[in-house]
């Protein structure tokens, strides 16, 4: 929400908007008749088949009134032409992951995650004699990591995913 209120145009008659974020959407007409501008643009959103996009269509009142279904072929349109001409980035489904470990285990424990391709985050030194690792790694590799931090450690850790934070 902080990305469409940065871009919208506060001098505009309308901001419309809808976004998708895997199975979290939503849409808005600001202002405009219900359904005649969030839901096309959140239409054109899937019918591109997008995921983690957000889409703003700023209108500015010309004295010409385009009726419902104007509305909802000028904001849908604008839409799918803007999906059409950006480019697109894959975006990999990550995961954050936690692995608490023995000074004498760090060796085994980093070679797990370099070789699988994570991201270290942080590390915290505790005053136990342990480290705790916090890492991301690519959602289809977390079952191997988890196998091989128990395997490198006889058992005795693990790659537990951290629990997400739910801050607005």
């Amino acid at each position: 929400m902080d990305l469409i209120k940065g871009a919208s145009d506060p001098s505009a008659s309308h901001n419309c908007f809808a976004y998708r974020i895997g199975d979290e959407f939503r849409s808005s007409d600001d202002g405009e008749p219900g359904g005649t501008a969030g839901k096309p643009i959140q239409n054109a959103i899937d019918g591109e088949g997008l995921d983690r996009v957000a889409v703003l269509v700023t209108r500015h009142f010309g004295g010409i009134k385009l009726g419902a279904g104007g509305l909802c072929r000028a904001y849908g349109g604008a839409a799918q032409e803007c999906l059409k001409l950006a480019p697109r980035v894959f975006a990999k489904a990550q995961v954050e992951v936690v692995v608490e470990a023995s000074y004498d285990e760090l060796g085994t424990v980093y070679q797990c995650l370099d070789s699988r391709g994570a991201t270290r985050l942080a590390e915290d030194y505790g005053s136990s004699g342990t480290v705790t690792i916090r890492a991301l790694v690519d959602a289809d590799k977390l079952s191997s990591l988890q196998a091989a931090v128990a395997d490198g450690t006889r058992g005795k850790r693990t790659a537990v995913p951290a629990v997400a934070s739910t801050g607005a």
